[in-house]
């Protein structure tokens, strides 16, 4: 749990929740000018790597994954829902070319998130570095 006031939680989510991966230093300076506009104390640059970490990431209902998606997730019931990180980290160690293209394409910070997890196999990790280094630039 956070915590950061949940408008500048609010005000994070905005800069890091989309589908390419923001400037941080374009994120940090927005956050300061807010921060001392209103009379706050200013987050450090590790709170806002933490934050980027941690906060939830979206989830995914299993059923309406592509069935090539959803075989990498053997163990869970349709209705179930994975969060994003968790899935990028299915698809990359289990899956097969299409799953691992599909992981590719999710949005930015569930490829971060799933890079600090444990447990990967070492190619899956590399292949995952590799679409990290090329995609997150």
């Amino acid at each position: 749990m956070s915590r950061l006031r949940p408008a500048l939680a609010a005000r994070l989510h905005a800069h890091i929740d989309g589908y390419e991966r923001p400037r941080i230093q374009e994120v940090l300076s927005d956050i300061r000018r807010t921060c001392r506009k209103r009379g706050w104390r200013v987050p450090s640059r590790a709170t806002v790597y933490n934050f980027m970490a941690r906060a939830p990431l979206p989830r995914y209902r299993v059923a309406s994954l592509p069935p090539h998606v959803q075989d990498t997730l053997f163990n869970l019931e349709p209705e179930s829902e994975i969060p994003g990180d968790q899935l990028v980290f299915h698809c990359m160690n289990y899956g097969g070319t299409e799953a691992i293209s599909f992981a590719a394409g999710l949005p930015w910070r569930h490829l971060y998130c799933a890079l600090l997890k444990r447990g990967w196999r070492p190619r899956s990790r590399g292949m995952l570095e590799a679409i990290v280094q090329t995609r997150l630039r």
